[in-house]
């Protein structure tokens, strides 16, 4: 027997995340973030193992609500002139609001143009089309046809590629690293030490600049979910994680 997965496609990332709104009948004024991060990333990970390539929008929404979901992990909110919280997703509410908006217009305007091109004095393409089609005379035309006609086209088309072939190209690498792995990395560390871990030790044991990020995300949310603390020192990135029990018996 064979399984068959089907996809929803979708036009953009912000298509993708109202349907997650709309699916678990979310209020777009509060979303709950994590979730709706997990979903997206679920998402994009489900193409990239059918080699669908994910377009670069795509990508930088992931990486948008991977950074809002890291500020509203951090203690302390950010602040506007008048000393009032910031949001950390009140720019992203605004833009879904906004797509929310003209994609609900879209369908009367496809209708709109679905009626005009119906039209018999102007906008008839399929009509123009078809009269220009006899009234050309194609055999003819190729008679007046010779090789420095040819070869000027193929010249034009050559060109064309050869300027095409020019554009930018980017390649996305995958990080070996995830939130969710180095939880664990860090929940096996604390139970191979005595007591207690330092963050240089952390930062020492894969220097990797990207392997740093995603190990104090970890520790944010290990300390969310109330299963380290930590204890401060002097200097910078002088700190100590403990596990809640430990903490408790110190």
């Amino acid at each position: 027997m064979s399984f068959e997965i089907k996809l929803p496609l979708f036009e953009g990332p912000f298509d993708l995340l109202l349907f997650f709104i709309e699916r678990d009948e979310l209020d777009i004024h509060d979303i709950p973030i994590s979730t709706i991060t997990n979903d997206f990333l679920n998402y994009l990970h489900e193409l990239e193992q059918m080699n669908i390539e994910v377009a670069s929008e795509f990508i930088l929404v992931a990486a948008t609500l991977m950074r809002i979901k890291a500020k509203m992990l951090l203690p302390r909110p950010v602040l506007n002139e008048e000393g009032e919280e910031v949001d950390p997703r009140e720019e992203l509410v605004k833009h879904l609001l906004e797509y929310k908006k003209y994609k609900s217009v879209v369908q009367e305007l496809a209708a709109m143009e679905e009626e005009r091109m119906q039209k018999y004095e102007r906008g008839n393409v399929v009509k123009e089309l078809k009269t220009l089609a006899q009234e050309q005379q194609v055999e003819t035309e190729l008679q007046h046809v010779d090789l420095y006609k040819l070869l000027k086209v193929y010249e034009k088309v050559w060109l064309r590629f050869t300027e095409e072939k020019k554009g930018t190209s980017h390649r996305v690498v995958p990080y070996p690293y995830t939130v969710e792995g180095q939880k664990n990395h860090i929940r096996q560390l604390l139970k191979e030490q005595s007591r207690d871990v330092s963050f240089i030790t952390i930062i020492g044991r894969n220097p990797n600049k990207i392997a740093v990020i995603f190990n104090f995300l970890a520790i944010l949310e290990l300390l969310q979910l109330n299963e380290l603390t930590i204890k401060i020192g002097e200097g910078y990135n002088n700190f100590w994680i403990y596990g809640t029990e430990d903490a408790e018996q110190a």
